[in-house]
C-alpha cells in the first residue's frame, strides 16, 4: 500500500478534494492523507511515497523536511531543491533565452541590508545607481516587485522616476526588480500539470481576490493561433524549470503574449477563488499526475545537488576540432612505428644533408 501526504496551509477545498480523488481513483492501492510531522530524525525511514507540497515555501521547517524526504526517495511535487534555489529574475532571463516574450526587466540592489553589512561590504556596487538609465531601458509605467515573491505582495506600479524612488525607499531588505508594464488587451493565467497538461484561464488581476470576478470560464477567450502559442510557451517554461505544478501568467498586447510570472508552484486552486470548473480540472489533473508518478519506476537517488535539480539524465554532445581529435588519438604501436618510419624516409629524400646530420646525432638519455 502506497501513501501520499498532502502538506497544506490555509486552503481547504483543494487539499480535501485531492485526497478524496486520489483515494477514489487508486482503487484501494493508495492512501492519501494530510501529512503529519513532529521532530524529524535525520535517519528516519520515509513514511510517504509521494508528497504534494502546498506551503513549504513559507515554512522553513517544512522545506527542510521535504528535502530530507526527497533524499530518502520520496517523490515531492514540486521539487523542493529547485524551488529553494529559484527566483523570478532568473526565470525572466531563462524565458528570454528560450524565445518566450518577456517584458524588459532590471534587477535592483536592495535598499537596506541585514545587520553586519556595512559600506565596505558593498564596494562592488555603483553608487549612486544610474536611475535614469534604468528607467530609460524599462520604460514607464513599470512594476516594482520582489525578485522572488508571489501573490502580488509588495508589488507597486510606478509612473515616474519620483514614484519609483518613493516606492523603492519602502522596500527595506527585499531584493526588487523593475519590469516594463504591458498595458494589456487580454490577460490569462495558465495551469500546467506534469509539464504537459495546460488549462488557459481568462483572468483579470485588477479584480479583488475572492470577488468572483478574477477568473472567467471562456474556452474561446484567445484566438486559436494565439492559444497554441501560449500553450507552447507554458510547456517550454515549465519543462525548463522542472515544475510539475505551476501557473504561468501572460499579459497580451497587440497579439503578443508576454510571460510576466511563472514561479508559482503552489497555485491557487480554491473553489471560491477559481470557480467550480477550474477547481475540478486542477484536482483531476493533479490526482492523475500523483498516481502516474507512483506507478513509474524510480531510479536510485544520487546524493548530489545537481542530480536533485535535474532528475532526468542530461546528455551533451559536442564535436572536437581536428587538432583536438588528433591529440586524443592513440595509434597502435606497430602502425605508429610504420608511420614514423615512412615520415622519416620522406624527410630524408627531401633533405638528405639535414637528414644525415639528424640521424647521426645521438639522443640524450632519458632520466
Amino acid at each position: 500500500m502506497k501513501r501520499v501526504g498532502v502538506l497544506v496551509g490555509r486552503e481547504k477545498t483543494f487539499p480535501e478534494a485531492i485526497i478524496e480523488k486520489i483515494n477514489t481513483q487508486s482503487g484501494g492501492n493508495v492512501i492519501a492523507e494530510y501529512l503529519k510531522l513532529d521532530g524529524i530524525r535525520y535517519d528516519a525511514p520515509p513514511a510517504y511515497d509521494l508528497v504534494i507540497d502546498r506551503i513549504s515555501h513559507e515554512v522553513p521547517f517544512y522545506r527542510a523536511t521535504l528535502k530530507r524526504m526527497a533524499l530518502e526517495g520520496t517523490i515531492i511535487i514540486n521539487n523542493p531543491f529547485w524551488w529553494s534555489a529559484d527566483d523570478k529574475f532568473f526565470n525572466y532571463s531563462l524565458g528570454k533565452k528560450l524565445g518566450v516574450a518577456i517584458p524588459k526587466t532590471v534587477l535592483l540592489p536592495q535598499k537596506d541590508y541585514m545587520e553586519g553589512i556595512v559600506s565596505e561590504s558593498l564596494r562592488n556596487l555603483e553608487f549612486p545607481l544610474d536611475w535614469q538609465a534604468i528607467v530609460d531601458y524599462v520604460g514607464l509605467p513599470a512594476f516594482l516587485k520582489p525578485f522572488d515573491g508571489g501573490g502580488w505582495k509588495n508589488v507597486s506600479k510606478v509612473n515616474s522616476l519620483e514614484e519609483l524612488w518613493a516606492e523603492y525607499d519602502k522596500t527595506g531588505t527585499l531584493c526588487m526588480t523593475l519590469q516594463e508594464s504591458i498595458e494589456f488587451d487580454q490577460f490569462v493565467r495558465c495551469y500546467c500539470v506534469g509539464q504537459e497538461e495546460v488549462m488557459i484561464m481568462a483572468y483579470d488581476p485588477r479584480k479583488p481576490y475572492l470577488s468572483g470576478e478574477q477568473y472567467v470560464h471562456d474556452p474561446n477567450y484567445l484566438a486559436p493561433e494565439l492559444s497554441e502559442r501560449v500553450k507552447k510557451d507554458v510547456r517550454t517554461l515549465c519543462t525548463a524549470l522542472g515544475y510539475d505544478i505551476n501557473t504561468v501568467e501572460f499579459a497580451i498586447k497587440d497579439g503578443v503574449a508576454y510571460a510576466i510570472d511563472f514561479m508559482n508552484p503552489a497555485p491557487d486552486a480554491e473553489l471560491a477563488s477559481v470557480g467550480e470548473f477550474y477547481h475540478n480540472w486542477i484536482v483531476e489533473s493533479v490526482a492523475k499526475l500523483a498516481l502516474k508518478r507512483l506507478a513509474e519506476s524510480q531510479t536510485p537517488v544520487r546524493y548530489r545537488w545537481d542530480s536533485l535539480l535535474n532528475p532526468e539524465p542530461v546528455r551533451a554532445y559536442a564535436v572536437a576540432s581536428a587538432s583536438e581529435q588528433k591529440s586524443r588519438t592513440i595509434e597502435p604501436k606497430i602502425q605508429a612505428a610504420s608511420a614514423k618510419a615512412a615520415n622519416q624516409t620522406a624527410e630524408i629524400s627531401k633533405k638528405p644533408e639535414q637528414a644525415k646530420k639528424t640521424t647521426g646525432r645521438r639522443k640524450k638519455p632519458t632520466v
